[in-house]
């Protein structure tokens, strides 16, 4: 940590922000090389051991690699660095909950309307196939990730490479939501059973009960969080389910 090193973490972060700064105003690209620690610290006059955590920082969120006898090289795993500092800045807790679900909530809604009038039924059963795979999940981690995937799936037959993006972009948050969720109510029958009836919907085109569906599955998982969202990411569910049974018992 910076501050172990005697180095604080507000310089730290402010580093980070001139290199970020400098990589986009040199417009480099994948492959070039970084400045020295030296060079980095002459242009921002910041010591060795600050220009030292920062670019430990920034390659933690895979924005760089370390190259022997070259130096620090761009990495070509931007989508990948910029989804989890995405997720390291937010905060996790009942308002960001609330938050990210109306976010949601207005998206997945919204797009119903467009499926409804053009999804056809062999995407509709493909949609199907997906929710069926939540049941098979072997513990909470991959569950979350099942589930995930439904509702990427009807991102995607909203035929809009947008608003897929952004659900990728969005993943790390609404994964550690859904994970948070699942180790306190880990029935995964009853978010299959919910996705089911949203498939319904949309197979009926009714728009009404699609709509209303939705809004519902969305607003459950919030009867089942904690009020301490931030140490549920790293204090064990109580009781939390520990193997495939576990996730099909109430």
């Amino acid at each position: 940590m910076a501050e172990d090193a005697g180095v604080s973490s507000s310089a730290v972060d402010q580093t980070v922000r001139q290199i970020l700064d400098l990589i986009r105003n040199r417009a480099m690209s994948v492959g070039d090389v970084l400045p020295t620690e030296r060079e980095l610290g002459e242009l921002f006059g910041a010591s060795r051991n600050t220009i030292r955590e920062a670019l430990r920082t920034i390659r933690t969120y895979g924005l760089i690699d370390p190259k022997p006898r070259v130096g620090a090289v761009l990495a070509d795993r931007h989508d990948i660095a910029i989804q989890n500092f995405f997720a390291a800045q937010m905060d996790i807790s009942r308002t960001s909950f609330h938050d990210i679900q109306g976010f949601r909530r207005i998206i997945e809604v919204s797009v119903g309307d467009h499926i409804i009038l053009n999804a056809s039924a062999a995407e509709l059963d493909a949609l199907d196939e997906v929710n069926g795979l939540i049941e098979t999940s072997k513990d909470v981690q991959e569950a979350a990730q099942r589930d995930f995937d439904f509702h990427m799936a009807l991102m995607k037959l909203a035929d809009n490479r947008m608003l897929v993006q952004t659900y990728q972009f969005l993943s790390p948050v609404i994964l550690h939501i859904m994970t948070v969720g699942k180790s306190i109510r880990p029935v995964l029958s009853e978010t299959r059973n919910a996705h089911g009836e949203i498939i319904a919907a949309l197979r009926a085109r009714d728009r009404i009960a699609y709509s209303y569906l939705m809004s519902r599955h969305l607003d459950f998982g919030l009867r089942f969080l904690p009020d301490d969202l931030e140490n549920a990411r790293t204090l064990p569910a109580v009781p939390g389910p520990t193997s495939s049974k576990d996730l099909h018992n109430v």
